[in-house]
């Protein structure tokens, strides 16, 4: 293969117009949720990130059914899901994670209940397992402006998010809202989560809100570096593993999660400070 052969053969994926919505897509995506990614490492909100993917399956469904942009329905029930793990976790005993687990699968359950109901209206797979390669120009432009929203957002309010991940007993006595700040930053995972439904399905959410952020990890000791590290490495996977979904013909969510997750296995293992290899050398030196 000549030179010229291989280099239309590596561009045919820019060629569509669906793949060019799904590569740019899906890039926004992954860089939103790789920055969110780095609050939920830092405070061990890995299990409140599958909730809140699997509790906008209802909001999902109803939109559909009433014509309305997914996205709407979708971050209601994000939001709706929040102030319920909130109400059970003030109003009963329970730990954190036992309200987190009632909340988020009796909203997955109600999700598919609507599904089984309308299976001519609504498409289980798609919920589950996403269709980003049938992102409309629409569908793109939403997810634009949830990525703006989100930067915005963080830009604003980073340093206090920052030190109510760090240490919500000095946020709160330095004068913080920090019941105010808990439910922005939830809001805003739950925005990235629909956003993310779209690209991996409710199923995968959860590795685009963990993975990138945990990698960053590996690589610093520094907020602010996992900051950029993060978004860049997530965007990167996402752009990378849709564009090798269309020669592998295969899953869009699982080329974007796989490729996310082989990142962070060369890291866990070669990251200069933190990697594995790094550590068995500090135990043979001492």
């Amino acid at each position: 293969m000549s030179g010229g052969e291989f280099l239309d053969l590596a561009l045919s994926p820019f060629t569509y117009g669906y793949m060019r919505n799904a590569i740019f897509g899906a890039g926004v995506v992954g860089a939103m949720c790789a920055v969110l990614s780095c609050f939920v490492t830092l405070r061990g909100w890995a299990l409140l990130g599958d909730a809140l993917s699997h509790a906008v399956v209802p909001g999902v469904a109803l939109a559909y059914l009433a014509g309305l942009p997914f996205i709407a329905g979708a971050f209601a029930a994000g939001l709706l899901a929040v102030v319920g793990i909130g109400v059970v976790e003030r109003s009963t005993t329970l730990k954190g994670d036992a309200a987190i687990g009632v909340v988020f699968s009796t909203f997955l359950a109600a999700g598919l209940l609507l599904v089984s109901l309308y299976p001519s209206n609504l498409r289980l797979t798609t919920i589950l397992f996403g269709n980003l390669l049938g992102i409309s120009d629409e569908d793109l432009v939403q997810v634009y402006a949830a990525g703006g929203i989100c930067l915005g957002v963080l830009l604003l309010f980073w340093k206090d998010l920052l030190l109510l991940s760090f240490d919500p007993a000095h946020a709160r006595t330095i004068g913080l809202r920090v019941r105010a700040l808990n439910f922005l930053l939830l809001a805003l995972l739950s925005l990235a989560a629909v956003s993310a439904l779209q690209a991996v399905g409710a199923i995968l959410v959860v590795a685009m809100l963990v993975t990138p952020g945990a990698t960053a990890y590996l690589l610093t000791d520094s907020f602010r570096r996992m900051l950029v590290i993060a978004p860049v490495l997530g965007g990167a996977a996402t752009m990378l593993g849709a564009y090798a979904s269309f020669f592998l013909d295969a899953s869009v969510g699982g080329c974007i999660v796989l490729l996310q997750t082989a990142v962070f296995l060369v890291c866990w293992l070669f990251a200069p400070k933190h990697g594995l290899l790094a550590g068995r050398r500090r135990e043979a030196a001492a």
